[in-house]
């Protein structure tokens, strides 16, 4: 195990931000300091109403900030907010030291965490297009880096070498991922023709998704308690209380003030949200910011225009609540993803919120008719089946999507 970097915080308050709001996310850099291997020295803090367009803040702030690091050894400051190329380089040059911003410091987990070969290209790709206009005065920095947070991705190799390259090298990722893109249209299509059910587990980063998809999947999705562990999104069958057949996806964490060249990155894998007929949204209901997270993530379902889709959310980890809780949305429920019967409480629910937004059916269906009795118990939600002896067929009731084909054979 590498030693942990010695890192100083950095936050600026605007004088009309909530108390409760700047404390989460001054938690929030902790956590992700935490998860890229860094060990929070020291966190500095400055009530300021504009920031500083050349030191984001000021002379004597900085002065501070260099001591602090000093004294405590720490080599790496940084920031809570997305620092401008200038800023970056002329704080550097105050503090001494490596400094970096929110954002690169989310890049730097990404890079990280991503498994598959379209992961990578992504994270690469927004790490490649938020250097590009900071490569000024990095020069000499980066060749002396040697590693540490901020640093993962593309090599300093790449990154010494001229604009032009980096450019070349952002069009060859674009027309990779194009690839990827396209081939994950024609897999949508497929599943799409085959009027397959789609469920997607949305959530803050950590909420519980991975968890709760491995348990009903039993597959093997990459699960640990850190921010971002899932950044490929996975798609598997599951069978629903009533047989119904329906496919879940687990989806990217989402986060507060997402760098804005990882959103576009991500793009693509955000749009298994909006390919979505049902969306499984998921709440730590034992983080104290939880209502701020779920405001976050209802806000990006609207940015990608998925946010008329049904929603059932999902308040998690009620194993760790000390005190009552008061769910936010409806429908709702709260649950342990660990307990077996509250997974199935899940999937009840879900057919549940399901019955009210379809149709519900009565139709009879010969013996002979295997095929066709085969496509009502996969296609739709059947909640009772009885056989006649004298009619020699079933009669069956329950409930359909309003647009599935098999609803013309109901008559």
């Amino acid at each position: 195990m590498s030693e942990k970097e010695l890192v100083v915080l950095v936050a600026r308050k605007d004088p009309d931000e909530l108390e409760d709001r700047f404390q989460s996310s001054l938690k929030e850099l902790q956590s992700l300091t935490e998860t890229a291997d860094g060990e929070v020295a020291k966190i500095i803090t400055q009530k300021r109403e504009r920031v500083h367009p050349a030191t984001y803040l000021g002379e004597g702030k900085l002065e501070e900030i260099k001591q602090e690091a000093d004294d405590s050894g720490a080599e790496l400051v940084i920031f809570n907010d997305e620092l401008s190329p200038g800023q970056l380089r002329n704080i550097s040059e105050k503090v001494g030291r490596r400094v970096i911003d929110r954002s690169q410091l989310i890049l730097d987990i990404f890079a990280s965490r991503a498994r598959t070969k379209e992961g990578k290209l992504q994270v690469e790709l927004a790490q490649l297009q938020y250097l590009l206009p900071r490569l000024a005065g990095q020069g000499t920095e980066m060749s002396r880096l040697g590693g540490g947070i901020g640093t993962r991705g593309p090599g300093e190799t790449k990154l010494e070498s001229d604009r032009r390259h980096i450019r070349r090298r952002i069009d060859d990722i674009k027309k990779r991922l194009d690839a990827v893109v396209k081939q994950r249209e024609q897999y949508r299509k497929r599943r799409k023709d085959n009027r397959a059910f789609q469920i997607a587990i949305v959530g803050y980063t950590n909420a519980g998704k991975s968890t709760f998809f491995n348990r009903v999947t039993e597959s093997q999705s990459f699960e640990e308690d850190l921010l971002f562990a899932t950044l490929d999104p996975l798609t598997r069958q599951v069978s629903l209380p009533s047989g119904f057949q329906a496919l879940v996806s687990d989806t990217v964490g989402f986060i507060q003030d997402l760098p804005t060249t990882l959103v576009a990155a991500f793009r693509s894998t955000l749009e298994e949200v909006t390919e979505a007929d049902f969306v499984l949204h998921m709440v730590d209901a034992s983080h104290p910011d939880h209502l701020q997270q779920e405001k976050t993530v209802l806000k990006l379902l609207e940015d990608l225009g998925a946010d008329h889709l049904p929603v059932l959310t999902v308040y998690n980890k009620k194993d760790l609540l000390t005190e009552d809780f008061i769910p936010d949305a409806y429908p709702s429920l709260t649950v342990s993803v660990h307990d077996p019967i509250d997974l199935k409480r899940v999937l009840n629910k879900i057919e549940r919120v399901l019955q009210e937004e379809w149709h519900e059916y009565d139709v009879f269906v010969h013996a002979s008719e295997g095929k066709r009795l085969q496509q009502f118990k996969s296609y739709s939600m059947v909640t009772s089946m009885h056989f006649y002896e004298e009619k020699e067929g079933y009669a069956l009731h329950g409930f359909i999507h309003p647009a599935h084909p098999l609803k013309h054979q109901i008559l």
